[in-house]
């Protein structure tokens, strides 16, 4: 099996950062996972870039359409509910 080529990328951190970054058993291992993790969690929706664009928000704003935000009551996090699984059909604004 041919391994795959690798690539050296090199960024500026803090000076804190880079202090606990020091401390670890394997820095390069611990970064290609965290990288690897928050590209596996990044938004699908505004793909990281913590804002929508007007033609996305069109998008948006239909999807909503059919469709609600809630806070779940255990765990806090952000769900996207389906109205048309309850029968609720939302006007729009």
């Amino acid at each position: 099996m041919k391994k795959e080529k690798q690539e050296i990328i090199t960024f500026k951190v803090p000076e804190s950062l880079g202090d606990a970054l020091r401390g670890l058993p394997n820095r390069s291992e611990f970064i290609r996972t965290a990288v690897v993790t928050a590209l596996d969690n990044v938004c699908p929706l505004c793909r990281g870039a913590g804002v929508i664009m007007p033609h996305q928000r069109e998008h948006w704003d239909t999807f909503l359409m059919d469709h609600h935000i809630e806070e779940c009551r255990s765990c806090n996090a952000v769900l996207l509910i389906c109205d048309r699984d309850t029968g609720l059909k939302r006007e729009k604004d």
